[in-house]
């Protein structure tokens, strides 16, 4: 498929596995990633979990450490791929014994624990569908996404249970067992996994399993309405494991750490299934973010790959580069991002601080992998999303007044000269596109417009095909016959040496329709001074001209997505008082 290592590290060492971009993409097939994965014997099919644990164990790489799991006491427990073959059998094994069968449902409510890994293997092991949530989530919530999902086996703690299950369970008629992990008293009604892991046999021969199965189910929140629920098949693997290669370098002598909370679909795809399909040490960290902490894993466990989230890489500029030059970062060969735009100023500290760039990566959850990369091998130009995976066919149509893609006797248009704004537009065909949300066929069919999945994502296209973040198309501003992105606003402003963060939206305004309002979330050392909103309001204007924001306020609890992600729409309802909709995605803090 044309991965031939080029890249050069900071050593000048050659290791890249994307050689020549534009040779790859001419050569690539989904059909020859397919030949990477082994299959089940006797060819009975393609399952995940085979593909990330027993094609190792029965291998050579079984007393390879898969999970490298460091617990909040700091305690490391590495878990090997034979071991973890013999505990997910086991865990199948629990499923079968409950009756548990293809295609019924089986959810985690869990932190990073080894038995989230464990559940979630083992499900697909036994053909059951695994669906993450997310445990800050509150009981509506819980509730909503157990329902809608026709859940019929939980496993979270004592105190999860006790605290968001136990009141809303009568609820829910389709949950017929759920099982604890850990310390705890074990309520009437649930089962201490461990006890039941215990009994099971450590031997489980997977059943067939069909490409076209479904696997995964990923919840992901609309604005105001209810949760969708979108559905992943076993040939996602062919994707995650690709992808993984492609666009962030895994190879199997790597120590990968993907930060990502396992709530949510960066956690399954690339937290479990596409390093351990590699046969790689990935990286389990149990505590929350903690600048000190995050340094003390990335030095103390030689991490090479580094996925993680713009906001926690400015949560990490905010404490200097000072503070990362302490420690021996010299293990680490690459670095990406996911879950918002990254922006360009921390692309630039990525390389004061650590030595190397960051690489931002695009997609979303009902992508299921990653779409659009910037390579260990190319140019990384800042602020870009990247350029598309090879596989992958994108493109960029274009809006009507009313923001519709607009159509001509059925057909779609397609934006023609570099730089214009378009929405982000995917041609299905990739083996990790979602295959529909669940009891909603007519909204999965609202995501296609004319054999084209649209992402609801605006962008731009350079003249050498580099995609640029613009905005949601919900998001976008339109002031005075502007259109204004948020994140080229956001981005500009935090150019300035005051600021750590920014959150953009427009304001309602009757001369010009939208006025651009920010909110700033300011370094330490500066404080929230009238003289500084008006040297930002001037600073603004310098670099961004007649779409700069008018309004400024301070903001030093931006809301974030568990995901990372600057809720602007939960700004926006703030500033405007409306309501505020479904939050249950909100980062908790405090």
């Amino acid at each position: 498929m044309g991965w031939e290592p080029i890249h050069k590290d900071r050593a000048g060492t050659v290791t890249s596995n994307l050689a020549d971009y534009e040779r790859t993409c001419a050569e690539f097939s989904w059909a020859a990633a397919r030949r990477e994965l082994s299959g089940l014997p006797g060819g009975r099919g393609l399952n995940i979990a085979h593909e990330a644990v027993d094609r190792h164990a029965e291998g050579d790489r079984g007393e390879h450490v898969a999970l490298r799991c460091r617990g909040r006491n700091g305690r490391v427990t590495d878990v090997t791929y034979a071991e973890l073959r013999r505990a997910t059998n086991r865990f199948a094994n629990v499923l079968r014994g409950l009756g548990v069968g293809k295609g019924d449902r089986v959810c985690t409510l869990l932190g990073r624990v080894p038995e989230l890994y464990v559940t979630a293997l083992g499900t697909l092991k036994n053909t059951s569908v695994y669906t993450p949530l997310f445990s800050a989530f509150g009981p509506e919530p819980i509730r909503q996404r157990l329902r809608l999902g026709d859940v019929q086996v939980l496993v979270t703690t004592p105190e999860l249970y006790r605290r968001r299950v136990a009141a809303v369970r009568d609820s829910l008629p389709a949950l017929r067992h759920v099982l604890l992990v850990g310390e705890g008293d074990k309520p009437l009604g649930t089962t201490d996994l461990a006890s039941a892991m215990a009994g099971a046999s450590d031997e489980f021969t997977i059943p067939p399993t069909a490409p076209e199965d479904m696997a995964l189910l990923h919840f992901t929140s609309g604005t105001t309405g209810a949760p969708k629920g979108a559905i992943h098949v076993h040939a996602a693997v062919i994707a995650h494991h690709a992808t993984a290669a492609l666009a962030l370098d895994l190879r199997s002598e790597d120590i990968f750490w993907c930060t990502a909370d396992p709530g949510w679909v960066t956690g399954t795809s690339y937290g479990i299934i596409a390093p351990l399909s590699h046969g790689l040490t990935s990286i389990v960290d149990a505590a929350d973010f903690d600048a000190r902490n995050w340094y003390r894993v990335l030095e103390g466990q030689r991490v090479t790959v580094w996925y993680t989230a713009p906001t926690a890489l400015r949560m990490l500029m905010r404490q200097g580069a000072e503070l990362a030059e302490r420690y021996d970062l010299s293990a680490l060969r690459h670095i990406a991002s996911v879950g918002e735009p990254l922006n360009p100023e921390v692309v630039v500290w990525g390389e004061r601080a650590f030595g190397l760039p960051v690489h931002d990566t695009w997609w979303q959850t009902e992508t299921g992998a990653i779409m659009i990369a910037n390579y260990a091998s190319a140019e990384i130009r800042p602020g870009s999303m990247g350029r598309p995976v090879p596989g992958v066919d994108a493109a960029l149509l274009e809006r009507d007044a009313s923001g519709r893609v607009r159509r001509t006797g059925g057909r779609v248009h397609e934006v023609g000269r570099p730089e214009e704004v378009g929405e982000l537009a995917l041609r299905p065909g990739w083996p990790s596109m979602f295959r529909g949300y669940l009891h909603d066929e007519q909204r999965y069919a609202q995501s296609f417009v004319d054999g084209w999945y649209v992402s609801g994502d605006l962008a731009r296209r350079d003249e050498d095909g580099y995609y640029w973040f613009v905005g949601r198309a919900d998001d976008v501003i339109k002031s005075a016959g502007h259109l204004v992105g948020p994140f080229e606003v956001e981005s500009a402003l935090m150019e300035h040496p005051a600021v750590a963060e920014a959150g953009v939206i427009g304001k309602p305004d009757p001369v010009a329709g939208e006025v651009v309002k920010a909110f700033i979330t300011l370094r330490p050392g500066f404080e929230p001074t009238d003289d500084l909103r008006a040297e930002l309001i001037a600073f603004g204007r310098r670099r961004l001209g007649a779409v700069a924001p008018k309004d400024i306020a301070f903001e030093q609890h931006m809301p974030h997505t568990r995901s990372g992600k600057v809720m602007r729409r939960l700004l926006k309802a703030r500033e405007l008082g409306l309501p505020e909709g479904d939050t249950s995605t909100l980062e908790v803090t405090g």
